[in-house]
């Protein structure tokens, strides 16, 4: 029996998440598993790996064979290089302390690798709030610059409306006065 070490995809459509499995290579990709290794969801920036990385080595070490994400994946989580590093071990190349201490060397150095990118898409997406913010307000001000001068100018042109208005109707005023005084003076 063909023994793989593959993705199971789960959630919904255009959010994808995976679990990763050792499952028969006959069987259907979401369909009947041996064991559940972990899962991984690409959705997060990095992505989120969680995975048993001493599980994952003892089915490498048995001849699982891992599709080309889990590869990648499991290079990524470094069991790939503990493998590597075991089967020095095996042949005598390396103690099992060396082996140990390299891997949690290269642990470390992975980590920090990690956090930089974790720090350093969050330094940006400050820098990215700080711009948008910056951008809205200034069309904020021109908005209100366009707002202030509209306003200005309707209050100037209302002003000169009013002014003819008001001669008008002082003429009026004073043109029916006259006319009133005559109609009153006849009777």
């Amino acid at each position: 029996m063909a023994v793989k070490i593959r993705l199971q995809r789960h959630g919904r459509k255009q959010r994808p998440y995976y679990y990763i499995v050792v499952a028969d290579a006959r069987a259907k990709r979401d369909g009947k598993f041996i064991e559940r290794l972990g899962s991984y969801n690409p959705m997060t920036n990095p992505a989120t790996i969680e995975l048993e990385v001493d599980r994952a080595l003892d089915w490498l070490m048995k001849g699982a064979q891992p599709s080309d994400t889990a590869r990648a994946i499991l290079s990524y989580k470094g069991v790939l290089y503990k493998k590597h590093l075991q089967v020095g071990v095996i042949k005598g190349a390396l103690t099992q302390d060396e082996a140990d201490a390299k891997y949690a060397e290269w642990l470390t150095q992975k980590s920090d690798q990690i956090q930089a990118k974790r720090d350093s898409l969050s330094a940006n997406a400050d820098e990215q709030t700080k711009v948008r913010l910056e951008r809205e307000a200034a069309v904020a001000a021109k908005r209100a610059e366009a707002l202030n001068a509209k306003l200005a100018e309707a209050a100037a042109e209302a002003e000169t409306q009013e002014a003819p208005a008001q001669e008008e109707a002082t003429e009026e005023v004073d043109a029916e006065t006259p006319a009133e005084t005559e109609g009153e003076a006849k009777e």
